[in-house]
């Protein structure tokens, strides 16, 4: 278990390595084996039909579902991609895919989801000794059983570019940094980078020729700071920028799948740090800001599932369009 040894190397490295501001742990209550589990199911879920997973459209104010091709980062300025599933603790019922859909799905996700939460709550305890608060001070305001948990598991897509051309330097997932407070990733494949440099969370430049591979190592998990704890630390821990590029010809050119476990806190928690560098903003607040500037539209999510739909099927069509 973490314990408050390794809090303060932890902030340390947060704070000033300017290499990469992601963790890679081992070993820390998730196998390997139960890592490729969980993405085989994710793969399983993404094999759907398009109108099969449409059952399941994302609704943006619960911010759960599926999505494709609606995502739209500012630093590409076009549709990224992937597809994605976005899974919570509360506001579930009919939301989940049944064992018709995908064997095993909803039992075996929540059980993973757990392990996330626990694991989360062990690196959440270090940064919160590291930055002087009580040690359960970010458990307190990331608690799950509460009705206003905001945690989402996410999982991805990547399209295959088998065949496909693309304007260079175009991105499978353009530059940005998580809002949230902390990142869980399992990725599957190379593509990964991360750019260093940002100072202050109000700070939104990229240095473009700075990208550092984060490489997928087998049965590792990236723990990734976002917004939101760089917010709460005065700037002191980084958020930085991170992107999945494109593959090499060199590389493997199909689908490319990667899982998520974003910690927000609660709804009513209030983020701001120490020193008071920032004015207090509530959870929620930041949660919804946050949201509002990374998805398209809300098209497509009342009824009419014509546009996502087609936007599975063609995905590659639709952001090449927009590229021209």
């Amino acid at each position: 278990m973490l314990t408050a040894p390794i809090a303060q190397p932890l902030c340390h490295a947060s704070t000033n390595l300017c290499l990469m501001h992601s963790h890679l742990l081992t070993d820390k209550g998730i196998l390997q084996a139960e890592m490729q589990h969980m993405l085989s199911l994710s793969e399983q879920f993404f094999k759907l039909p398009a109108d099969q997973k449409a059952n399941f459209k994302f609704d943006l104010k619960k911010n759960i579902g599926w999505e494709s091709g609606q995502q739209k980062r500012a630093s590409a300025k076009v549709p990224e991609l992937k597809e994605s599933l976005q899974l919570k603790w509360h506001d579930m019922e009919g939301r989940w895919p049944t064992n018709d859909d995908v064997p095993d799905f909803e039992s075996y996700s929540k059980n993973f989801m757990q392990k996330c939460q626990n694991i989360s709550f062990q690196v959440l305890s270090c940064f919160a000794i590291g930055l002087g608060f009580e040690e359960d001070f970010f458990t307190r305001n990331h608690d799950v059983a509460r009705p206003d948990a905001q945690q989402t598991f996410r999982l991805m897509h990547y399209f295959s570019v088998e065949g496909k051309e693309f304007p260079e330097d175009f991105p499978r997932a353009g530059a940005h940094c998580d809002f949230e407070t902390i990142t869980l990733l399992f990725a599957k494949g190379a593509g990964l980078e991360v750019c260093p440099g940002r100072e202050a969370v109000s700070e939104h430049a990229i240095r473009p020729n700075e990208w550092t591979p984060c490489p997928a190592i087998p049965g590792a998990i990236t723990v990734n700071i976002g917004d939101a704890l760089m917010r709460w630390s005065d700037d002191r821990l980084k958020s930085n920028y991170h992107r999945v590029r494109m593959p090499r010809p060199s590389e493997y050119q199909g689908s490319r799948y990667s899982i998520a476990y974003f910690n927000q806190a609660n709804k009513s928690a209030v983020i701001q740090g120490p020193e008071k560098h920032y004015p207090p903003v509530t959870a929620q607040e930041f949660v919804k800001e946050s949201l509002a500037a990374i998805y398209l539209s809300q098209e497509g999510q009342q009824g009419d599932n014509a546009g996502i739909i087609k936007a599975a099927k063609h995905p590659e069509n639709a952001v090449l369009n927009a590229v021209d």
